[in-house]
């Protein structure tokens, strides 16, 4: 039955509120099974007898459905092909004559069908775009452009490659004349209408959207036909850099302007230009760089302004750093004038920024954050003036030191102007970038942060100053805490602590990010600032403060808007670890209070995600010996979240549940579990991409805790289609092998013979053709498990056995490749340690090596001493891991990294028992050769090269 239009339009107006919207939502779901559902949203998105709200609903829920719906891992289509052909043909035009609102839900939907069509399955686009073009009516054009520009602008942040380059040709030569054509009759048009406002208005989006274009067609190389008419091209650029028409300005101060729109993204342009093709834009630039300066210098403080005056700063920033241009700025008179009229007016503060940390202070603290305000004005101030200080360090010092001190003298009685000084001491004193783990690495030279602080700063931290001026006390303990000593910090940090007792907003916000980065910061040596005995005894206090803090307000959604104190609680449980054990039971309370205040309507990813992270903590850390008290507390919290169907949550609830099971003794894991394995093998949640993950991981620990429960009541199938179904895509099928490891270590080959094969033949289909280095990689994981597991039934024999009912010599071919090659690129200790047992194993105990594989017996043999005698080869792909252990080990879901020699039991580890690897080695080697009446000394002697056995005899005398 085809999707009924009346019935979507009632669920789409449901689910705009609160009290409907999941169960809106469910039902839209079984809807968008039905066939033709992506033609009846946009049916909806085109009736204009329908509420807006309802058509824009239909617009966002189309966008999503193409995302997830459109086509599969590999690309292929998973809609009919008559329907996509009626999407491509229908969507252009609908979102040309859709408002404005509705046209940007439908533009990213085009973005994502030209992620998988454009431009090799839907070559025609391009024509079909410029056929639209006009040059007498500037709404199509609009339409046009959007639409161009929603799928060019994906280019932007692309690594070239041969296709992408392919498909940017494509474009120039189907799109790039007419478009150029168009840009000459934009301008012939602003002219006429110039005192026309509704047809200027309308020109000048057009010519804005066009600027944007400009920028995405040459963001990885300037098109010919730009690099031709370059010249025109730059007039046209300066003679709108410098338009004023009193009738496209606004009144509000916050409202931009058409016309300051279009100079900040000429701006944007001009600084692509300049940094990227400078040799080409060079003789152009000149008056570029003075109508910038004059803007900068006249231009308002109003927000309205904001972004044409850091676009514009971003511009100079781009100069500063071209060699041509450069030493326009090396001269006193003009660094003076740079930082009297342009830097100092953008760094101090306006009403509007007060106005905001009163009355939006969650919203002043994440622009204020590094990294976070791109499009601030301090920043891009900032940020111009640390260029020029790149190049010029010691003439900017000076000048700007000279501003310090002015603006200090007048802070004794004005705190804005020692907020502006503070923020200029910080703009030449910060080297390099501030980064978010260790703050400023690098400081100038020719200034003493320390000292400025003890003599300016420190008493702002305890005194009673401005909240501005407390805030700025702080910030600058954020940013300069990779300088400061371990004693010095000790001094410091009992001060920054008060202030999370500040009844203000800002204040006590600031107070715990800058106290959670010092509980991150370590010294040279690697060790904490802050160990866990200096931070337990009041670990207490802290976390009821910052719990008070969190609850202060039970909406759900002012709940969750600081997710800035929840990473803060997030990170002492870290640093305490198993220290959290007293307080369990409180902090849990709050935790679980959180999580049924948050479920209500999850808003703040980010603040759930640090909330989850402080379980996983906890669960980590206290599991062990507290798992009762876990499985007491969280099972009612998290199977209600499974019940109600919080999709936001569950990938977090699935990890959690899995990191109990990994924790807790095989004695005190509750019946509960077994409830979960029924609606896990669920093929519906995995189809969820998020949820692959978390399901996988909870699959992995609930298989060997339920063995004999999935065995009873014949689940080792159902899992294996689980197993199957991740394997056949690429995104997830690494994943696979997660769920299959766990029934090789569960389950005795008996439980699982009859599939063996098949799930090898499953995996060598993968292994043709082109494979990743990830899956090569996990094959020989797998490998090196069941070769292992000999005690248990399994080993190399059984491997080669298994493998020799689908082929004879599949085995022969695949082991050299993907063993042998593979092993050394083994970066994780406990992988390493896995693959030295199982040679060791295969070289001992291994009858099919012993006898028909003499050649590969002594090739196992070599790269079992390079295995032991040196580091890993790391390819891209082991880089990568090694990077996600060591960034995952930060949070509460993570392992921690060690040698392989000194590898002590972890998490998932196959062998903990074996703690030093070469010792066991020896020991197992002697008596396996004991065992086999000399068997493995005969075999070193008849197949290594003497040097190979003086290398290995040591480990059998």
């Amino acid at each position: 039955m085809a999707a009924d239009i009346g019935q979507i339009s009632q669920l789409l107006n449901a689910t705009l509120d609160p009290a409907q919207h999941r169960k809106a939502e469910a039902a839209l779901k079984q809807e968008s099974a039905k066939p033709h559902y992506s033609l009846a949203l946009l049916n909806i998105v085109n009736s204009d007898g329908l509420p807006l709200n309802t058509r824009l609903s239909a617009a966002l829920a189309f966008k999503n459905f193409i995302r997830l719906n459109y086509v599969d891992e590999e690309g292929n289509y998973k809609l009919p092909q008559d329907e996509v052909a009626t999407i491509k043909e229908r969507l252009i035009g609908l979102m040309i004559a859709s408002p404005s609102n509705i046209q940007s839900q439908l533009g990213d939907a085009i973005s994502v069908i030209a992620d998988s069509d454009f431009w090799r399955r839907w070559e025609t686009l391009t024509q079909d775009l410029v056929s639209r073009f006009s040059t007498t009516d500037p709404k199509p054009n609009i339409g046009v452009l959007e639409v161009a520009h929603s799928i060019f602008s994906r280019w932007r942040p692309l690594f070239r490659t041969d296709e992408l380059y392919m498909e940017i040709n494509h474009v120039i030569e189907t799109f790039g004349q007419p478009f150029v054509q168009l840009l000459v009759a934009t301008d012939t048009k602003i002219t006429e209408n110039a005192s026309d406002k509704a047809a200027l208005h309308g020109w000048f989006e057009t010519l804005d959207l066009q600027i944007k274009i400009i920028y995405d067609m040459s963001c990885h190389d300037i098109p010919p036909i730009f690099d031709e008419n370059l010249g025109s091209i730059s007039e046209l650029l300066h003679k709108y850099l410098v338009y004023s028409n009193p009738l496209l300005q606004t009144d509000d101060e916050a409202e931009t302007s058409i016309i300051d729109t279009t100079k900040a993204d000429i701006c944007e342009l001009l600084q692509l230009l300049t940094t990227k093709y400078d040799e080409d834009f060079s003789k152009y630039c000149k008056p570029f760089i003075t109508s910038a300066w004059d803007l900068l210098s006249n231009v308002g403080t109003e927000t309205k302004y904001d972004a044409l005056v850091s676009k514009a700063l971003q511009f100079l920033t781009g100069v500063a750093k071209t060699k041509d241009h450069s030493e326009l700025f090396n001269n006193e008179d003009v660094l003076n004038q740079i930082v009297s009229k342009v830097v100092i007016p953008n760094v101090t503060l306006r009403e509007s920024d007060e106005e905001m940390f009163e009355d939006e202070p969650i919203e002043f603290i994440r622009r204020d954050l590094e990294g976070s305000d791109s499009d601030s004005r301090r920043k891009a101030a900032t940020d111009f003036l640390r260029e020029l200080q790149a190049k010029f360090e010691g003439p900017v010092t000076t000048v700007v030191s000279s501003y310090i001190s002015q603006y200090l003298s007048q802070g004794a009685t004005d705190w804005k102007a020692k907020d502006t000084a503070i923020y200029l001491f910080l703009s030449i004193a910060v080297k390099g970038a501030v980064t978010a783990s260790m703050g400023a690495k690098t400081v100038n030279p020719l200034v003493n942060v320390l000292e400025f602080f003890e003599q300016r700063i420190a008493s702002d931290l305890v005194g009673d100053v401005h909240p501005i001026s407390k805030v700025d006390a702080i910030k600058y303990l954020y940013t300069f805490r990779s300088q400061l000593s371990r004693e010095q910090w000790k001094q410091a940090f009992g001060p920054l602590v008060q202030n999370l007792n500040s009844d203000n907003y800002v204040v006590y916000t600031y107070a715990a990010i800058t106290v959670e980065r010092v509980l991150f910061l370590v010294d040279d040596n690697g060790s904490p600032v802050f160990p866990r005995t200096e931070i337990e005894p009041f670990a207490k206090d802290l976390l009821d403060h910052l719990f008070k803090l969190i609850e202060k307000d039970t909406n759900p959604a002012k709940l969750q808007e600081n997710e800035f104190l929840m990473r803060c609680v997030m990170r002492i449980l870290i640093v305490i670890k198993d220290g959290a054990q007293p307080l369990l039971d409180s902090v849990l309370t709050h935790l679980i209070l959180i999580t049924n205040v948050m479920k209500q309507n999850p808003s703040n990813p980010r603040f759930y995600y640090y909330h989850f992270e402080a379980i996983g903590a906890l669960v980590r850390h206290c599991a062990a010996s507290n798992a009762t008290v876990f499985n007491q507390k969280l099972w009612e919290p998290f199977h209600q979240i499974l019940m109600e169907d919080v999709s936001e949550f569950m990938p977090y609830v699935f990890q959690v549940l899995a990191q109990l099971l990994e924790s807790s003794p095989a004695d005190a894991i509750s019946d509960n579990y077994k409830s979960l394995l029924e609606p896990l093998l669920n093929t519906e949640l995995w189809k969820t991409r998020g949820n692959v993950p978390a399901c996988t991981r909870l699959l992995s620990a609930l298989v060997p805790k339920t063995g004999k429960a999935v065995v009873e009541n014949g689940k080792v199938e159902p899992i294996l289609g689980i197993f199957q179904m991740l394997l056949s895509g690429k995104k997830s099928e690494l994943y696979a092998f997660d769920v299959l490891d766990s029934l090789v270590k569960s389950f005795e080959p008996t439980v699982i013979n009859q599939y063996f094969t098949t799930i090898l033949q499953l995996i060598y289909t993968k292994l043709q053709g082109s494979p990743s280095e990830s899956l090569k990689l996990r094959f020989a994981r797998f490998f090196h498990l069941v070769s292992a597991h000999l005690e248990a039934g399994y080993g190399a024999d059984y491997f080669i056995g298994q493998s020799d009912q689908i082929d004879a010599n599949a085995f022969k071919g695949l082991y050299p490749a993907f063993v042998l090659q593979e092993t050394p690129k083994l970066v994780r200790p406990v992988d390493r340690k896995l693959a030295v047992i199982s040679f060791t194993k295969i070289l001992c105990d291994s009858e099919r090596f012993g006898k028909e594989f003499a050649k590969g017996w002594g090739n196992t043999c070599r790269f079992f001493l390079d295995l032991l005698a040196n580091p890993p080869t790391v390819s891209s792909t082991a880089g990568d891991e090694l990077i996600a252990e060591a960034d995952v080990d930060d949070i509460g879901f993570g392992m921690s990294f060690t040698a392989l020699n000194t590898c002590k039991p972890l998490a998932r580890d196959d062998f903990p028992h074996i703690v030093n690897v070469v010792t066991w080695v020896k020991e197992y080697m002697v008596a396996a050769n004991q065992r086999h009446n000399g068997a493995v000394e005969k075999c070193i002697g008849e197949r290594l090269t003497p040097e190979q056995q003086q290398a290995i005899t040591k480990y059998i005398n």
